[in-house]
Parts: structure tokens; C-alpha cells; sequence
């Protein structure tokens, strides 16, 4: 059974297009018991993946990919283009 781990929705500003709708009918068609939502730096999308998920019996991962700032989130460098990422899941309600 597969489950992506790594999704981009129309809240992932710049990044995503795919809408939790539709994602959650490709699912659906796909059997996959699963899927996480991994946007860029924001958790806007969750309650509302949560909820299709849930009306679909999709179990939902809420995560997000955060950027790791190398020095502080204070120190705006200009020569600093890209920032890593870090990609995280919630295991459960504590994390």
C-alpha cells in the first residue's frame, strides 16, 4: 500500500496547485488508506485536508516542510538563496 508522504496543495503558496478535493478523489481512486499534506511553511491547508479526508476514510498525516535557518531567522542574507528544508510529519497530537 502506497501513501505519499510529501504533498504540495493550493496552500503552498508558489509551489502547489493540487486542491484537497481533488486530491482526495485521486486517493480515493488510487485505494490509498493515506495521505500527507507537507506545505511550504504554513499549516492553512490542515483543518480542511483533515475534514475531506475524514468524509473520504482517508487517514490524514498533517505535516509541512520547514526551512532551517543555518545561522538565526533574524540574519536576512542576501547570499543565502536557498534555504534547507526540513520535512515533517505530526505522529500524533503531542508530535
Amino acid at each position: 500500500m502506497f501513501t505519499h508522504l510529501h504533498v504540495h496543495t493550493e496552500y503552498s503558496l508558489l509551489d502547489g496547485i493540487s486542491r484537497i478535493t481533488d486530491l482526495m478523489e485521486a486517493a480515493e481512486s488510487h485505494n490509498m488508506s493515506s495521505l500527507a499534506i507537507t506545505d511550504h511553511g504554513v499549516l492553512y491547508g490542515a483543518v480542511d485536508f483533515y475534514s475531506a479526508a475524514k468524509a473520504k476514510g482517508i487517514n490524514p498525516i498533517i505535516g509541512c516542510e520547514m526551512y532551517e535557518a543555518r545561522n538565526s531567522r533574524l540574519i536576512k542574507d542576501s547570499s543565502e538563496k536557498r534555504p534547507y528544508h526540513l520535512t515533517v510529519l505530526a505522529h500524533n497530537n503531542t508530535g
